[in-house]
């Protein structure tokens, strides 16, 4: 059977505080609370710097059983280096602690800045580097940098797969060459909704699907109706079903999907006026009666 996971990016947000967080509770207790909440985060510090592993295991001790966290792949691979000699930092990433959130680890997020353009064989070198599976990841990471000494784990508790998925911001990646190579190796295209900001687009190209809902009106800060959080939940019951919407915004033509159901990863990124544990919340309670 498949899963539906709907939740949060990120979850330290001073706004939050006394609206979604009762009044008083320790900042230290956020992530404890935000995670009885709902299902699932998105974790975006790690898009930023690299974390430690007495971190990662901070985050799986502070989470209840089923719970599962979703990573923001490095700014420092995507950002920066831009795709161009990171064997290293790839490394350094997988062995900075992730092992440490053990069943508790689901896909990894890649997001690319609104300047980089689609460029074939860079993103084939990326794809071909991103593991598999914990056993590759582990293999991988013993391939880290010298200055990383001290501050990894380089252990898994078992053999799990690992799922990737790439969010794109410029036009140039709408080329059917594109979406080929993401289903060549089970990569999900992320559907991003952007306030019409960056590329749309739902073409289905792994086992699974992510989604990252930043506002509909305004990005980062509208809310969502009920009638558009109906629509979402009618979006990802076809999707979670091996379907596809029929009026589906896609890169490549139609395909026929295969009829098995797929596992979604959905995101509410509207966190300025507090409206994304919320909009979760009901979206998690329309899917309940799709």
């Amino acid at each position: 059977m498949s899963s539906v996971y709907v939740g949060i990016s990120g979850w330290r947000y001073p706004p939050w505080r006394g609206i979604f967080y009762p009044p008083g509770l320790p900042q230290h207790r956020e992530l404890e609370y935000a995670s009885r909440a709902l299902p699932t985060i998105e974790i975006n510090g790690t898009f930023y710097s690299l974390q430690k592993p007495a971190n990662y295991q901070h985050w799986y001790d502070d989470t209840p059983p089923g719970f599962v966290f979703s990573i923001k792949g490095a700014r420092y691979i995507t950002h920066i280096r831009r795709l161009r000699d990171i064997d290293g930092p790839l490394a350094n990433f997988f062995a900075s602690g992730l092992f440490n959130l053990r069943e508790k680890l689901g896909p990894i997020l890649w997001q690319f800045p609104p300047s980089f353009r689609y460029d074939p064989d860079l993103m084939k070198h990326f794809f071909e580097l991103l593991p598999r599976d914990t056993e590759q990841a582990l293999r991988l990471a013993r391939r880290r940098e010298q200055r990383m000494t001290g501050r990894v784990r380089l252990a898994v508790d078992a053999l799990r797969v690992l799922r990737h998925a790439i969010e794109i911001r410029h036009e140039s990646f709408i080329d059917e060459s594109f979406v080929h190579m993401l289903r060549e190796y089970n990569i999900a295209l992320v559907i991003a909704d952007t306030a019409g900001k960056w590329p749309y687009r739902e073409d289905v190209t792994a086992d699974f699907l992510y989604l990252r809902l930043h506002g509909d009106k305004e990005i980062y800060t509208s809310g969502y109706t009920d009638e558009a959080l109906t629509r979402w939940a009618a979006r990802i019951h076809a999707w979670r079903t091996g379907a596809q919407p029929g009026d589906a915004h896609l890169i490549s033509p139609q395909i026929s999907l295969k009829p098995h159901s797929r596992d979604i990863y959905c995101y509410f990124d509207n966190d300025v006026k507090v409206k994304a544990p919320f909009d979760a919340r009901t979206l998690i309670a329309k899917l309940g009666s799709v």
